[in-house]
């Protein structure tokens, strides 16, 4: 295995993951924008106004994604099983 096959193997697997995590970390953003403009606009500052909302849009923006999240996963590793005699030459 040839340093240029490892970083590109690695570049792989990182681009995956922050794939797999940007549905997610959207949603989470879009609650927190909307929270804090209300937060902002009610003077109201509870922590937990922020949090929990975010929490249960993220939980449930994981529950709509992960067929899609699994499938890319199941691939991924289908393919690294399937090529692991060549990545060990």
């Amino acid at each position: 295995m040839s340093p240029d096959f490892a970083i590109g193997f690695g570049r792989q697997a990182i681009e995956l993951a922050l794939t797999m995590a940007l549905p997610m970390l959207g949603v989470g953003l879009a609650v927190g924008v909307i929270v804090s403009v209300i937060q902002a606009a009610t003077q109201i500052q509870e922590m937990t106004l922020t949090f929990i909302p975010k929490v249960v849009s993220m939980f449930v923006a994981l529950l709509m994604a992960l067929p899609w999240l699994m499938e890319r996963m199941v691939t991924f590793t289908r393919d690294i099983f399937i090529n692991l005699p060549t990545y060990i030459r």
